[in-house]
């Protein structure tokens, strides 16, 4: 699923726009009646959440990422709204939510009545996103493949996603944690954004690179003002976007094929020694679908349920079916996750599970690193080939 592409035009696809217009671009996506979902400061994190104006969004703000570590740092010269890398919540929450009601019946006359709630939320929930990354928008792509590209479709979600306008914005900054350069997933965003932003200048030059990335977002565009970019202003965008690639955290690109062949490696269970199995870097995780479904009913049988919320392959229930759990310890799980989202995932939907955003690693408690692991189960291989 994509949104609308923009026809060829003979117009220009890039235009600069005065950082003091993003409330007219927040106003006009609320006026056509989106709910304008952006990152805004909360808990000391950047966090996702409506926003009715650029005052609503974290100027000034950026962030020091590493390994089990996360802090937010304010910055007085030449602020700038999004000099922040991915925080704990992904766009996910809100297109597939972590808890959603699907259905509901009451007993009726003559049998039960009911009520398709989770379809009806969905039609309502028109959004707009304000600020996605380039590797959150590989993310979206990601979930669009399984959740409506398969036998197994989520109409609640496929739902939302057509309805959904995205703002994307090119990062200029890496956290320590990111490694998207390496999974091409990013800095710069590619395809499924309707507009995306590249931050330029500072001060009273404080302006904005806008490219055109379907009908839509150049109908939005219109009312913004904004003028044709000059070759300089599209060159400082590059610039930009190729500066924030540089020091990234790398993933082998090897990693696919030894995973594949590493199931009986020793080195799951010094990985579990550490894990704590907190599902924690399935939860920050932009594409992890895991999920299962509850029903209740009313003590006198009146009335059910039916709702869906997110799980993770890292809880001992989830691979539980008649007899036990299928993985019952710690290193089984995490080979099970790892091994999923790096390489059996091609086999599955043809892409990599991984987009690089280094969530995983900023919010696990021990800091393990998956690149880190990654690399040491390529050795492992290099070695076995040697000996």
């Amino acid at each position: 699923m994509t949104n609308p592409a923009k026809p060829k035009s003979s117009k220009p696809d890039a235009f600069v726009m005065d950082a003091n217009r993003l409330d007219a671009l927040i106003g006009a996506l609320a006026s056509s009646g989106h709910a304008v979902m952006g990152p805004r400061v909360a808990d000391g994190a950047v966090i996702l959440g409506p926003v009715a104006g650029a005052a609503d969004l974290p100027l000034g703000v950026t962030d020091r990422q590493e390994p089990g570590r996360y802090r937010l740092k304010t910055v007085k010269k030449d602020p700038a709204y999004f000099d922040f890398a991915v925080g704990p919540h992904t766009w996910k929450k809100f297109l597939f939510p972590p808890r959603e009601k699907l259905w509901s019946a009451e007993r009726a006359a003559k049998g039960f009545a009911v009520r398709e709630d989770g379809i009806d939320a969905a039609r309502r929930d028109k959004l707009a996103f304000v600020g996605v990354r380039a590797c959150e928008l590989a993310a979206i792509a990601a979930q669009d493949r399984v959740l409506t590209g398969g036998e197994y479709r989520s109409e609640t979600y496929a739902l939302r996603r057509e309805q959904t306008f995205i703002v994307a914005v090119n990062c200029r900054t890496s956290a320590a944690t990111c490694f998207c350069a390496s999974m091409n997933t990013g800095p710069g965003v590619g395809a499924g954004h309707d507009l995306a932003l590249t931050e330029l200048g500072g001060g009273k030059d404080h302006r904005f690179l806008v490219e055109v990335g379907s009908t839509r977002g150049e109908k939005v565009l219109m009312a913004l003002n904004a003028k044709p970019a000059k070759p300089k202003d599209v060159a400082a965008a590059r610039a930009a976007v190729a500066q924030a690639a540089k020091g990234q955290r790398k993933m082998p690109k090897s990693a696919p094929t030894v995973l594949a062949g590493a199931t009986d490696s020793p080195r799951w269970a010094d990985i579990a020694q550490r894990c704590l199995n907190c599902a924690s870097c399935t939860q920050v995780c932009p594409t992890c679908f895991c999920n299962t479904v509850t029903d209740t009913t009313t003590l006198d049988g009146s009335g059910a349920e039916r709702w869906r919320h997110w799980d993770s392959c890292f809880t001992l229930d989830f691979s539980y079916i008649h007899g036990g759990a299928i993985r019952g310890d710690g290193a089984h799980r995490y080979r099970q996750w790892m091994t999923h989202k790096l390489s059996h995932w091609f086999e599955q939907f043809g892409t990599s599970g991984c987009v690089g955003c280094g969530r995983c690693i900023t919010w696990c408690p021990v800091g393990i690193d998956i690149t880190l692991e990654a690399r040491g189960f390529v050795k492992d291989a290099k070695g076995k080939r040697k000996g």
